[in-house]
């Protein structure tokens, strides 16, 4: 008898979505306020030397390289060894990654050192990269928000509570890209929506058809039979 299991345990965890919404409302109204270089300086230019450091640890939260480590340590626990993590894991990772560097290529906006010239006001630090070109949106930001946004969501009852502590993360991923002089406040919010919405989407739709992409082991099976 060919019977279907559940997948793995995955919800649309509220401890991460509505504080992305409530960032989404006060986010949009920032930009509708205010203009890049205000959005911009609020952040660059309250610097402190211990946040000079700890912007370039957290930023590197937004790399492709910490993520995939993340997500293959989770292959210790035997729930997530099974073809519907790989598959979610890769889809939520991938899709938005692939998509924002296609939007950064094809807008090709300017850095903020270059949109203000190298103006002497903004900080910078020689161990920070000098970035110029393809702001639009952050690759940093919309990698770290699929990263989170997916480990909240597959966070059991227990422990959903984490999904905010995951939030703050992606946050400090974005404010980092900001307090470096790599993006601009719209660049990060809009890299976060990419990478929650896609991140559920792909998740939302792994759960409607979740046959297609977990089924219990033939050996299993014919015990069940």
């Amino acid at each position: 008898m060919n019977r279907d299991i559940n997948p793995p345990y995955s919800s649309f965890n509220p401890w991460f979505l509505i504080p992305f919404i409530l960032w989404l409302v006060f986010g949009g109204i920032a930009l509708l306020m205010f203009d890049n270089r205000v959005l911009f300086s609020m952040v660059n230019a309250n610097h402190t030397i211990f946040l000079d450091n700890w912007m370039l640890i957290i930023t590197r939260m937004g790399e492709g390289v910490f993520g995939a480590i993340i997500l293959l340590m989770l292959l210790a626990f035997n729930s997530f060894r099974n073809w519907w993590y790989f598959s979610a894991a890769l889809l939520c990772n991938v899709i938005p990654a692939l998509l924002t560097q296609f939007v950064k290529s094809w807008v090709n906006a300017p850095r903020p050192l270059n949109y203000f010239k190298d103006a002497p006001w903004i900080h910078t630090l020689p161990q920070w990269e000098r970035l110029m070109e393809r702001s639009f949106p952050s690759g940093h930001t919309s990698t770290a928000f699929c990263l989170f946004c997916f480990l909240a969501l597959i966070l059991t009852p227990k422990y959903k509570w984490l999904g905010l502590i995951f939030f703050i993360l992606a946050m400090a991923v974005g404010y980092s890209r900001i307090y470096l002089a790599a993006h601009f406040f719209l660049d990060v919010y809009v890299g976060s929506i990419i990478g929650v919405i896609f991140t559920i989407l792909v998740v939302a739709l792994m759960r409607q058809y979740p046959h297609h992409f977990y089924r219990k082991a033939k050996a299993e099976i014919r015990r069940d039979s």
